[in-house]
């Protein structure tokens, strides 16, 4: 039964799962035009930041909520209408919420819980997990991978770097991710919050930049 349910988990977080990740750079594409992230090791710095301080660390908290209330759908709503207002910027927001859809929809082959018509991503994976039984902490350290996984392949479309440099920092975050999967499970929704301060603004400033390959 578990190696049934770590399937599911694979294929939902899956990059030929089809939410659109890959037009997403959160706030990456400014990073690399300005010249914060322009090798290995500062795609690296950049990442660790993001998900020790920023998005990973806060969603990864919405996450293990919205699984603890699969069942709970005025839970969920609540829990999404914090994600929602946690968003740094309009493209952050966006990005959350054409995810989450696109994540419903597609898991739709499957059972997904009575959610709420704006639900961003993390709640939407998390809330579908725990639905369907899958262990907390593994859901948890998936969706970090998972994230981890699209920010370095946007970076090395956008620096550019070869895939072995890529496959690096991967490597390189493990720590990271499984820090930061430690350090949320016994979170609550009060202890949100982040200081991931130049990945913010890396995402408003994307807003208006010249030329943009990423919708964010």
């Amino acid at each position: 039964m578990k190696t049934v349910l770590s399937l599911k988990l694979l294929a939902w977080l899956s990059p030929a799962f089809p939410t659109g990740a890959f037009a997403y750079s959160h706030g990456l594409e400014w990073a690399v035009d300005v010249g914060d992230v322009t090798d290995e090791a500062s795609l690296l710095a950049w990442l660790t930041d993001v998900l020790l301080n920023g998005t990973g660390r806060t969603d990864t908290i919405l996450l293990r909520h919205s699984h603890r209330a699969a069942g709970d759908a005025c839970g969920l709503v609540d829990i999404a209408a914090l994600a929602l207002a946690t968003s740094a910027s309009r493209e952050r927001r966006d990005e959350a919420l054409a995810q989450g859809k696109a994540f419903v929809r597609a898991a739709a082959e499957w059972r997904v819980p009575d959610l709420p018509e704006d639900t961003p991503y993390a709640v939407a994976v998390g809330a579908t997990a725990g639905a369907h039984g899958i262990d907390e902490d593994l859901t948890a350290g998936a969706y970090l991978q998972s994230f981890a996984t699209n920010l370095i392949s946007a970076a090395v479309r956008l620096v550019p770097l070869g895939q072995t440099t890529g496959l690096r920092v991967l490597a390189a975050l493990e720590p990271v991710i499984l820090a930061t999967a430690a350090e949320t499970r016994n979170a609550t929704l009060d202890d949100i919050g982040g200081c991931a301060f130049r990945s913010d603004l890396a995402a408003m400033r994307h807003e208006t930049q010249y030329t943009r390959l990423f919708r964010s």
